[in-house]
C-alpha cells in the first residue's frame, strides 16, 4: 500500500508539475510581446531563453528526452531548410540554426 501511494503521489506531483510549466510558458510568452514592443534588448534575450528552457522542461515531464527533442528538432529545422521555407530563402536562418545545431552535437 505505501509504494502505491508513493506513486500516486508521484503522479500528483508531476501533473502539478506539467500544470506549472503550461502557466509558465504562457505567462513568458505573453512577456515576449510587451517586451518586444518596449525593444528592451536584455530582457527580450532573457525571456527567450526561459521559453526554451520551459519547453525543454515540459516536453521532459510528458515523457520526452532531451536529446528527443534535439533530434526532432534538427530534423525539423533540416526539413523545412530543404523546402525552402519562406525564412530560408529570404534570410538562410535555417541553414544557420541548422549549424548551430550540428555544432552542439
Amino acid at each position: 500500500m505505501k509504494k502505491f501511494n508513493s506513486k500516486k503521489g508521484s503522479i500528483t506531483k508531476n501533473l502539478k508539475i506539467i500544470e506549472w510549466l503550461k502557466t509558465e510558458l504562457l505567462s513568458n510568452v505573453s512577456l515576449l510581446f510587451k517586451v518586444m514592443i518596449r525593444n528592451n534588448e536584455l530582457k527580450l534575450l532573457d525571456i527567450i531563453t526561459n521559453v526554451i528552457m520551459i519547453t525543454y522542461l515540459l516536453a521532459k515531464r510528458l515523457g520526452y528526452s532531451f536529446e528527443q527533442i534535439d533530434r526532432k528538432l534538427q530534423k525539423k529545422v533540416e526539413a523545412n531548410a530543404n523546402d525552402k521555407h519562406q525564412i530560408e530563402a529570404w534570410y538562410g536562418d535555417l541553414t544557420e540554426l541548422l549549424e548551430h545545431l550540428k555544432d552542439r552535437s
